[in-house]
């Protein structure tokens, strides 16, 4: 049998999605050049995602000039939205409440992160009252 990942994006992957969202266009050599700030990695490497991020529609890419340049095909909300309800999906069987309950008990979320996830839930109750009414 065939493992799946949790995710459909990996670690490198969603780094150089960052970095394209972030530059909102760039060439494979832009992206390279903004990652090896933090860490080493193969020129070969990062082109290698990003024509695999354009295949899975992740990017759209332009070959109409002398290079190559990668626009993001979907917005960060978006991308984040269809990760997290695959996360939701394959390890909280579709049960928002069982991932808000993991993070807000877990060790993970600092007091402050805590307290918003708190704050959200609050207001979201709110305005289903106001719904309501």
């Amino acid at each position: 049998m065939r493992r799946r990942s949790l995710s459909r994006l990996g670690e490198t992957e969603m780094e150089v999605l960052h970095h394209v969202w972030r530059l909102e266009e760039a060439s494979v050599a832009d992206v390279h050049d903004s990652i090896v700030k933090s860490r080493n990695v193969a020129y070969t490497t990062v082109m290698t995602v990003m024509k695999k991020l354009a295949r899975k529609g992740f990017l759209n890419c332009d070959s109409s000039e002398s290079r190559y340049m990668y626009t993001p095909a979907r917005p960060p909300a978006q991308v984040r939205q269809e990760l997290v309800q695959d996360l939701l999906d394959k390890v909280f069987h579709g049960s928002a409440a069982a991932l808000v309950q993991t993070l807000v008990r877990g060790d993970t979320l600092s007091a402050e992160e805590n307290a918003e996830i708190r704050k959200v839930l609050a207001r979201m109750a709110a305005d289903e009252e106001e719904d309501d009414a």
